[in-house]
């Protein structure tokens, strides 16, 4: 999941941009560069970690834990939303004492003060992703809850649209406790097509490759990407994204503001 060019610059996020730095650069942060720490209860890699136009604070990592294991006990946050996207493996999320078992593609979001805890319930291997982020605009908890609140939400139960340029899932789009918009699909983009004309928007972006290769513009640069790879989209910054792969490349859209 999932222009012409005169010329092509290949760059992977140097390890500096894969710890804490107080303003996010753009650009890719490539899978295979991040570094593994592994602790007692999991491997972890770190993506990103810093402040963002409209957050105060934005992490990324990914956490691999084995069967019947979990990361941590239970937990909340006071002030923070998070959102799990699984990578592969299956694992079962509980979010205030409703539970799900969840594959790959699938999404889970807690609210802040919302206790929630992860545990490996398959037979191999589980992955997974962590944004966690808090807004630089007042906690809006109501907002929150009456638009929903907390979800989890299968990637087989997602309706799939067929679009001009391949097929489409809309996974959510609404306010949350930190922000304004809160919107994700996934795109899949047939072979040697490019995602729409280089563009801009007010949103910040973060887009997962699923599976495939591509070729993200992003401002004056150009970047190739792959499964796994995150991209991170400023605010107002000219991007696009070509598939350069054999046959559908897939990737998660998340935007915010």
């Amino acid at each position: 999941m999932r222009l012409m060019l005169t010329c092509l610059m290949v760059i992977t996020v140097s390890p500096l941009f894969a710890q804490k730095t107080d303003s996010l650069p753009p650009g890719v942060y490539h899978w295979d560069s991040l570094v593994t720490t592994v602790e007692e209860s999991r491997a972890r890699k770190q993506v990103m970690e810093g402040s963002t136009t409209s957050l105060v604070h934005f992490e990324v990592h990914a956490t691999s834990i084995q069967p019947g294991k979990a990361p941590h006990p239970p937990h909340t946050h006071a002030d923070e939303e998070e959102l799990i996207i699984v990578k592969e493996g299956q694992v079962k999320i509980t979010i205030n004492g409703v539970s799900n078992t969840l594959g790959p593609g699938s999404v889970a979001y807690a609210i802040p003060l919302e206790e929630h805890g992860i545990v490996n319930t398959g037979n191999t291997q589980a992955t997974y992703y962590i944004l966690k982020y808090k807004s630089r605009l007042p906690m809006e908890l109501e907002r929150a809850k009456k638009n929903g609140g907390s979800f989890m939400i299968n990637w087989d139960t997602v309706t799939v649209k067929k679009t001009d340029k391949g097929q489409r899932r809309e996974f959510v789009n609404k306010p949350t406790s930190q922000l304004l918009k809160f919107e994700m699909h996934t795109t899949a983009l047939n072979e040697g097509l490019d995602s729409h004309a280089p563009h801009t928007h007010k949103e910040e972006e973060i887009i997962l490759i699923l599976k495939g290769n591509v070729i993200m513009h992003v401002g004056d640069k150009t970047y190739s990407a792959g499964p796994g790879d995150i991209v991170f989209l400023p605010s107002m910054i000219l991007h696009n994204l070509v598939n350069t792969g054999k046959g559908q490349c897939e990737y998660f859209a998340f935007q915010w503001r």
